[in-house]
């Protein structure tokens, strides 16, 4: 553990007892550099052992990072100069870094949560590490040292959660202090040993209009997407895993009056409301024991007796459909959800099929029927495979035509000639067609901003 002598020089103090001083040192540790490709893997892990045979790692965590910092540095220099180790100082500020970071954070990665460049953090085992940056997955040179350090770093991200992973548990779901969410899957599931994927998200919310400068849409459609958020429109935002169902969420919930009450409903809070009365609530999975897990399901039933003016829930994909559509239906407008599909006429059919296989004895017709009268607009969003994403249609439900749910395209992407569907190019357009929610936008004294947007 740490100790101080009297003539208060920092002292570094093994379990043993034994104390030895530290040198001054003449510049701050370097925290985001990476560590010289001359520094051998051999050098590193000789500091390192002789670094935790002098510390209990449990006691300095439990130190202020500040004064952490600074006492590992002090005793790496320290190991260095008496082992005589040829290493200059930002050396032995990187090596410092990584000891702090094994102690305290996500080990090698810990660099790449704070690059906010970087979306995804992807660990295929100890040293195959990749990102996703500008939606291009990159390969890292960053490595675990082995299985075992990435399993350690695995489990203590579990237990920062109050979870634990083992081989009776080998999942886990959880969120990082920073936000950002984290999936870990373990042997005997995973052949290729500890996975970890994190998917990390901007710490400034993203607007409709940073979204237009990105072309995922034009300014016409931002536009009417805020009249419609504004309206408290039933928003249903579909598309593919990383094709920006979340952020469009985001985005639109900035649109929501300052004076309605908000409950947001997730399996990993990744949704930002920068209002005032907003209700967050995250689902916990199933204990060690197989007890205890509060599904979405539960929490939007509770949600329902939290007098909301609107409930949000980050994806609808199992039995909380049933919920969702029915607090659409009796006086919660303006909620809004995402769901996987690969376009809105397939997320209107997922929608009927989590009904139809979540209810027993239901009738398609009456489900049909919920769903029309529930939702008002489907977004569509999808990623092209040089990562660009952006918004392929906004579609107006209609009603009920036979056993067809009818929907009209009041926006749309039309692919150029000879270009291919995953490829961004092309251009919006606007289809001439009379809006069914035009009653619910005066309603709520918005008719004259709507026809504007819509330049009729």
């Amino acid at each position: 553990m740490f100790g101080k002598k009297l003539d208060d020089r920092p002292t570094m103090v093994s379990e043993e007892g034994e104390e030895w001083k530290s040198q001054e040192p003449t510049q701050p540790p370097n925290q985001t550099g990476s560590r010289s490709a001359a520094v051998s893997e051999e050098l590193v892990e000789r500091i390192r052992r002789h670094f935790f045979d002098l510390v209990n790692p449990s006691i300095a965590a439990s130190l202020p990072k500040d004064d952490l910092i600074g006492k590992i540095n002090k005793a790496v220099m320290e190991i260095v100069d008496r082992e005589k180790i040829p290493l200059n100082w930002q050396e032995q500020s990187q090596i410092s870094v990584d000891i702090l970071n094994d102690m305290m954070g996500v080990g090698p990665i810990e660099i790449l949560l704070k690059d906010d460049r970087i979306t995804d953090i992807l660990v295929n085992g100890h040293d195959n590490i990749f990102v996703e940056r500008a939606g291009q997955l990159e390969l890292t040179d960053l490595k675990f040292r082995d299985d075992q350090h990435l399993l350690g770093v695995a489990r203590r991200i579990a237990v920062s959660v109050g979870r634990r992973i083992d081989e009776s548990s080998p999942m886990v779901d959880a969120r990082l202090p920073d936000g950002s969410r984290v999936n870990i899957i373990i042997p005997p599931l995973s052949v290729n040993g500890t996975i970890i994927s994190i998917r990390k998200f901007p710490l400034n919310s993203t607007s409709l209009d940073d979204l237009v400068k990105k072309e995922a849409f034009t300014q016409q459609m931002a536009d009417f997407l805020k009249v419609a958020a504004a309206s408290r429109l039933n928003l249903l935002i579909s598309g593919g895993t990383g094709s920006g169902k979340t952020t469009l969420l985001n985005a639109l919930s900035a649109h929501i009056g300052e004076k309605e009450r908000v409950v947001t409903i997730e399996d990993a809070a990744e949704i930002n409301l920068q209002l005032q009365n907003v209700i967050s609530l995250e689902t916990r999975q199933k204990n060690v024991e197989g007890s205890g897990e509060i599904s979405q399901r539960d929490l939007l039933r509770n949600a329902l007796r939290m007098r909301p003016d609107r409930i949000i829930i980050g994806e609808v994909r199992g039995p909380e459909a049933h919920e969702m559509l029915q607090a659409m239906n009796t006086g919660h407008d303006g909620s809004m959800s995402t769901i996987h599909a690969n376009s809105a006429r397939d997320a209107l059919n997922r929608l009927e099929d989590l009904m139809l296989s979540n209810q027993l004895n239901s009738n398609p017709e009456i489900i049909r029927k919920q769903i029309s009268s529930a939702i008002d607009l489907v977004i569509h969003v999808v990623r092209d495979f040089r990562g660009h994403r952006y918004v392929r249609s906004i579609s107006e439900v209609m009603g009920i035509e036979g056993e067809v749910i009818v929907s009209q395209e009041i926006f749309k992407f039309v692919d150029e000639n000879n270009s291919y569907p995953t490829v961004f190019s092309g251009s919006f357009t606007q289809n001439s067609v009379r809006l069914n929610c035009m009653d619910k936008v005066k309603r709520y004294g918005r008719e004259v901003n709507l026809k504007r947007v819509m330049k009729w």
